[in-house]
């Protein structure tokens, strides 16, 4: 018998044969799959860049929460700072994307199906990712190759340009003024953006003749604001008037706000404001509490 589970504890990996056939079938299935998981991401783009915004700084935060030590390396740093921040940039365009698609379906209702293709919205996903993620790339690399001769004591929860920028033993102010008027342009004209789409829909809503339907569309609407309201609040303090005169600590509130609590809010407010997503948690609830008493 020992001998027999000695037999099978050599065994090291499975084979997942999934859908067995030749190798013509086996592209047809991959496309096919490919191209259903490309779309659900897509229809769920916004949900999956909160993940990851707060992804990207709290399991960090955690560790260090236990470690003694509380270090990072040098290059986990860099690249914590490069996604914190390439990530914000597309949930701002993202929200933008979010605004309009709002301003399609109560402005122009007719219109929509014909406008908000498929097409259109992919390249619009597509474009607030590209966009995120290449706009910081030239002023962090910059960042990157200043030098840090110490103390190497950062006093935040993560990697942020004031604090990194402080350590520099060879002071940049251009970069960073540079950096800090990149983040004033998209945060000022994505907030105006939105701002600018909202008024339409507002003065549409007061427009509809029943209360239902203003109601309505001001329930789809406002749960929306309130994410950007409390995004766009707490990273303007930060990064519009950065020498506003907060202390550090209250900069560890702010930035623990819009990198934490509001993308916590964002499935709260998307999702489960659906009815079928309600419906679908109502069911798995009954379901777990039909297993525990029985």
């Amino acid at each position: 018998t020992l001998f027999y589970f000695l037999l099978i504890s050599t065994v090291t990996q499975f084979v997942l044969l999934g859908f067995p056939g030749p190798w013509k079938m086996q592209i047809t299935f991959f496309s096919m799959i490919l191209l259903v998981y490309v779309l659900t991401l897509t229809g769920n783009m916004a949900i999956i860049c909160a993940i990851w915004y707060v992804t990207c700084t709290v399991p960090n935060m955690l560790a260090n929460f236990l470690s003694k030590t509380k270090t990072i390396s040098f290059s986990s740093c860099f690249t914590q700072f490069y996604f914190f921040f390439s990530l914000g940039t597309t949930e701002c365009f993202l929200l933008c994307v979010m605004a309009y698609d709002r301003y399609l379906a109560i402005c122009r209702p007719l219109h929509y199906p014909s406008i908000m293709t498929g097409q259109l919205c992919a390249i619009l996903v597509c474009l607030c990712w590209l966009t995120g993620f290449l706009g910081y790339s030239i002023p962090i690399f910059f960042i990157f190759q200043l030098p840090f001769c110490g103390p190497n004591i950062i006093d935040h929860f993560l990697c942020d340009v004031n604090p990194l920028m402080a350590l520099s033993c060879a002071p940049s102010p251009i970069i960073k003024h540079v950096f800090y008027s990149l983040s004033s342009i998209i945060i000022i004209l994505t907030i105006l953006y939105i701002l600018g789409s909202y008024t339409l829909v507002l003065r549409s809503v007061l427009q509809v003749p029943s209360s239902a339907g203003r109601q309505k569309a001001f329930s789809t609407c406002g749960s929306h604001l309130v994410v950007v309201s409390l995004f766009y609040g707490t990273i303007m303090v930060m990064y519009v008037t950065p020498a506003s005169g907060n202390s550090v600590a209250m900069h560890k509130i702010i930035t623990l706000i819009y990198s934490i609590v509001t993308p916590f809010l964002n499935p709260l407010i998307y999702s489960l404001r659906n009815r079928d997503m309600k419906s679908a948690l109502h069911q798995v609830l009954c379901g777990m509490r039909i297993i525990q008493s029985s």
